[in-house]
């Protein structure tokens, strides 16, 4: 159930944004007599709803984790040691990853050792820690998973998966509306209009939770690259350091005792879950880091 919960932000944020422009657009189709001539034009239009929908999403992301997880971000000038410190890690990391501005840097209260990156750009990102994580890790291990996020906006895969996730939104809407075609002709010819309307809208959370596996999949083999990235910004050994830190604590817990986290580093989901989960397992980043050679 946890887990679940902690796929909510990543998943349920998306799938709704693609419901309400989807809605909205065939209300303005029936408000304003707008009328489609082809297929192919419906095609397009879906197109445009399901990129729309992601990089909205991909706009807003900043805001929702400020929103929801509750990150406070940190005032560069802060008179605070420990946070003025951690600004510094990230500033200097993004220096050296070459990011042509610099991150916001947040931190939100939560028991979990978490950190993600976010933003529309590389100009507007934010990095965020939990409290967890600056109790738990010391500072090797911390400039590790920093080093680790810093690379995800320098390799730009916010915007990457926005894309994916476009793709994703698209194939969803045009499989929803030739499966609803299909399945209401066979159940009703009276009342057909409305009824493959719901059954399309059903399909369209339906299909967007299969599709959430793709996206899934892309996300496990960035994380890969994100580690190899953070060992060259921060040094192997300390991205190691943090991997291990993670491990040495998750190792010893269960899914029940996690809590939520929009982008959770860590974590070990059994049979259909680990399809939905968005990192590879610990252990497996630690060899593919150990021993690049052998991946």
């Amino acid at each position: 159930m946890q887990f679940l919960k902690r796929m909510f932000l990543l998943f349920a944020v998306n799938a709704l944004i693609l419901l309400t422009l989807s809605i909205a657009f065939q209300v303005a189709s029936a408000a304003f007599g707008f009328q489609l001539g082809t297929e192919s034009s419906i095609w397009i239009w879906y197109g445009v709803i399901g990129m729309g929908g992601a990089f909205i999403n991909l706009a807003m992301s900043r805001q929702l984790a400020k929103m929801f997880m509750g990150v406070k971000v940190i005032d560069p000038n802060t008179s605070d040691p420990a946070s003025r410190k951690l600004v510094q890690i990230v500033h200097r990391l993004a220096t050296t990853a070459g990011l042509p501005a610099m991150p916001e840097v947040g931190i939100y209260d939560g028991a979990e050792i978490n950190a993600f990156a976010t933003g529309p750009s590389k100009r507007r990102s934010l990095v965020a820690v939990s409290s967890g994580l600056l109790q738990q890790m010391n500072e090797e291990a911390i400039e590790g998973v920093l080093g680790h996020e810093v690379t995800h906006i320098a390799n730009g895969d916010m915007v990457t998966m926005t894309l994916i996730q476009g793709v994703i939104n698209t194939m969803v809407l045009i499989i929803a509306r030739v499966l609803a075609s299909v399945i209401a002709s066979q159940i009703s010819e009276r009342g057909r209009p409305w009824l493959r309307m719901i059954i399309f809208y059903a399909l369209q959370i339906v299909l967007s939770i299969l599709g959430s596996i793709v996206v899934c999949y892309f996300s496990r083999a960035r994380e890969f690259r994100a580690d190899a990235g953070g060992a060259k910004l921060a040094g192997r050994s300390r991205m190691l350091a943090g991997l291990k830190s993670l491990r040495s604590v998750y190792g010893q817990v269960d899914d029940r005792s996690q809590s939520m986290a929009t982008l959770k580093i860590s974590g070990h989901p059994k049979g259909f879950l680990s399809l939905l989960a968005t990192h590879p397992p610990l252990e497996e980043r630690i060899r593919r880091l150990e021993n690049p050679s052998a991946t």
